[in-house]
């Protein structure tokens, strides 16, 4: 395993746990390194139930990355309504929807060739 994958894995599993914190919904993630010209690596997708839990798992995640990695997103867009936020850790991106905006766009069958892992959470 390198040096950049294993903090890749760490990266993950971090956000996982602040969207988890908070009990954020249907999570899945999107292996995006077979696929040519993508952006990132992987996709973490989930949704809240409003825009004030939306924001909540964006705090989370943001506080668990930065507290225990000592990592910040390179960019954060969308946090304004709430209703989609993407944060960017460069290898990995995170979408933070709302369900009626997640089912609007749907990424996972926009990205259907990506290997698609749906995260079990126990709430």
């Amino acid at each position: 395993m390198t040096k950049e994958k294993s903090s890749v894995d760490q990266l993950i599993t971090v956000i996982l746990n602040g969207i988890e914190d908070v009990k954020g919904q249907h999570i899945n993630i999107l292996d995006l390194r077979e696929i040519e010209n993508t952006v990132c690596d992987y996709f973490i997708i989930c949704e809240g139930t409003s825009n004030t839990q939306v924001n909540a798992i964006v705090n989370s995640i943001q506080k668990k990355v930065s507290k225990e990695l000592r990592d910040n997103p390179w960019h954060i867009e969308g946090s304004d309504n709430a209703e989609w936020v993407l944060m960017d850790y460069v290898n990995v991106v995170v979408h933070v929807f709302q369900k009626h905006i997640r089912e609007y766009y749907d990424i996972e069958s926009l990205w259907g060739d990506a290997k698609t892992t749906e995260i079990k959470t126990s709430y």
